[in-house]
């Protein structure tokens, strides 16, 4: 499938001029910083000990904003669309379906590395594999960038796309919160599985005595799921692309 630069980029700078004339979402650029400044100090009251470095709090932290921000932001640029009747216009301009869905989310892309790597200073995460890290923040943005186009694709209105994201919300940030129910409640070991809680193992790798596979396992999760997802978005929008 082809894919013009010339193209994706207009539609990355028509996304930008909405998305800055647009108080109500762009106000969604805060959040993360927010939320990295009330948990930085928050690991004993947590239950958190020295040795995970506050990686539960961190990754309370990056699973937050991936829905506040990444996941809401770009479900919202679709709806948009929608809410406006230009979607369809933009469906039938020469860009082809990777033209458009980079386009769409290159801003959303940009804007959540560039935020969350303001949110990793502040809490002050020291990552025991730096590459490892940033592996896993890219693909996850990828993943909720998917996950928020699957939102505003299903959405007509900004109000609905706000609300669409509660199952994403609903499923993978309160993923981790699942290991606490383990014990009680095995069918719970599930949620293991989840890229949040992947992030989250991952996070709290020790800076020392860790092994390749220790890395590579929650990272492969992670990019198996980024990879359906992915996959997933773009069959709904030639799907939506053929409705419309």
């Amino acid at each position: 499938m082809s894919i013009s630069l010339k193209r994706a980029g207009a539609i990355f700078v028509k996304d930008y001029k909405e998305f800055s004339r647009n108080y109500a979402i762009s106000i969604s650029l805060i959040f993360p910083m927010i939320l990295a400044l009330l948990f930085r100090n928050a690991g004993p009251f947590l239950g958190i000990g020295p040795s995970a470095n506050g990686a539960f709090a961190f990754g309370l932290v990056l699973n937050t904003s991936f829905v506040l921000l990444t996941c809401l932001v770009q479900a919202c640029l679709f709806a948009e669309e929608k809410e406006r009747n230009t979607l369809r216009s933009l469906m039938m301009t020469p860009a082809t379906t990777m033209d458009v869905l980079i386009g769409k989310s290159t801003l959303v892309f940009v804007m959540s590395a560039v935020v969350l790597a303001m949110a990793t200073f502040i809490m002050g995460y020291d990552p025991a594999s730096i590459w490892a890290f940033v592996a896993a923040i890219i693909l996850s943005i990828i993943l909720y960038i998917a996950a928020g186009t699957i939102c505003g694709l299903f959405s007509k209105t900004l109000l609905e796309a706000s609300l669409s994201i509660l199952p994403v919300a609903f499923v993978f940030t309160a993923a981790p919160w699942g290991a606490f129910l383990v014990k009680d409640y095995p069918v719970f070991k599930v949620l293991e599985y989840a890229p949040s809680s992947q992030l989250v193992h991952l996070l709290g790798i020790p800076s020392t005595g860790f092994t390749t596979g220790d890395v590579l396992t929650p990272l492969l999760i992670i990019l198996a799921w980024t990879v359906v997802l992915t996959m997933v978005s773009v069959v709904l929008y030639q799907r939506r692309l053929k409705d419309e």
